[in-house]
């Protein structure tokens, strides 16, 4: 005597059925899976605790402290108005350096925000409680017409 199958026996029957006779249609849906699933990783690496150039403004107007993560000649090439220079030699001992602003307002920037992004996440760590990051660096804040300062 045959063992009835119900409703959801059936439907992975079928499933695994499908999954047997398309191994490469099953083969291209988890090569797809994968791929969404690291653009989002990636996304949320770069992104964490990101804000716009418009709400870095209004963090600026709020008193946050600016601090630009590039290289001393791009930097001096160029930086949002007011930004202090945070030179590679002191990404290490950034959390030290900047204990006075632990429970203050930062913003970080980098040319495309991977950097600040990981700096964020560092200074979190540290128990910063108002870090932020600007999405996408320099390139967004240029892209809006802000204003850059030299020297």
């Amino acid at each position: 005597m045959r063992a009835r199958l119900s409703g959801p026996n059936i439907r992975m029957n079928r499933l695994l059925e499908y999954a047997q006779r398309h191994p490469v249609l099953v083969g291209l849906l988890l090569i797809a899976v994968v791929a969404v699933l690291a653009f989002e990783l990636r996304s949320r690496r770069y992104n964490y605790a990101s804000i716009r150039p418009q709400e870095a403004v209004l963090l600026m107007k709020e008193g946050a402290q600016v601090y630009d993560l590039r290289e001393a000649d791009a930097y001096a090439a160029g930086h949002i108005s007011g930004a202090r220079h945070l030179a590679r030699s002191q990404h290490d001992s950034a959390a030290e350096l900047l204990k006075k602003y632990r429970e203050k307002l930062l913003v970080l920037y980098c040319d495309d925000g991977s950097l600040s992004s990981a700096m964020t996440r560092k200074l979190h760590a540290a128990g910063f409680t108002k870090v932020f990051n600007l999405r996408g660096g320099l390139g967004p804040w240029r892209a809006d017409g802000m204003p850059l300062q030299r020297g």
